[in-house]
């Protein structure tokens, strides 16, 4: 049944591609939905997934409909899941570097923050042996010796990127098998 309905929407009958997602929407954001698990997220995702099924329609080569439009549906979920985790992991970066200051410019969190670094340095070096052998010496050197990304890539010999992408695994890998309570 869709298969006439997809070849309409290709020679540009927007009724088509209309009766196409009121078919499927349920299930577009079903898909969507069992990866984000919010429903806001998931129905603005799934908007954006149809306007990736209708962009990509010319490409489509009767595979399977509804396999081809669920591979793009969790996809895209997938990616704006990640998105958001790099927005989160962002926030929580800047926050230590940035402490509210008061109308004099000082900053008045200063000793707190202070505080808060060396408890988190010791429960990070407390539990270092825990951390995947990969991960163990970004994360000594970029929490416990405070070095920067660059200076890290150069000690390893790889690119910085790489020491973006360790340290985001080992903190997805602290996240997971840590308690969070552990690092407030």
């Amino acid at each position: 049944m869709q298969e006439p309905l997809v070849e309409q929407v290709k020679n540009g009958s927007e009724h088509a591609f209309r009766m196409l997602v009121e078919k499927y929407r349920d299930y577009v954001f079903r898909s969507v939905f069992g990866v984000l698990r919010n429903q806001k997220d998931a129905e603005d995702a799934s908007q954006e997934v149809w306007m990736k099924i209708y962009t990509s329609l010319p490409h489509y080569q009767h595979q399977g409909f509804k396999t081809w439009i669920t591979r793009i549906a969790v996809n895209h979920a997938i990616d704006c899941k990640r998105k958001a985790a790099r927005q989160q992991e962002d926030m929580v970066e800047e926050l230590p570097s940035h402490p509210q200051q008061n109308f004099n410019g000082q900053n008045r969190n200063l000793v707190e923050t202070k505080i808060l670094k060396k408890e988190q340095r010791q429960l990070v070096r407390k539990r270092l042996h825990e951390i995947p052998d990969t991960y163990q010496e970004v994360i000594e050197g970029y929490y416990l010796e405070e070095k920067s990304y660059q200076q890290l890539a150069e000690e390893q010999q790889v690119q910085v990127k790489t020491i973006e992408t360790k340290l985001y695994r080992a903190r997805t890998w602290m996240r997971k098998h840590w308690r969070e309570d552990d690092f407030i």
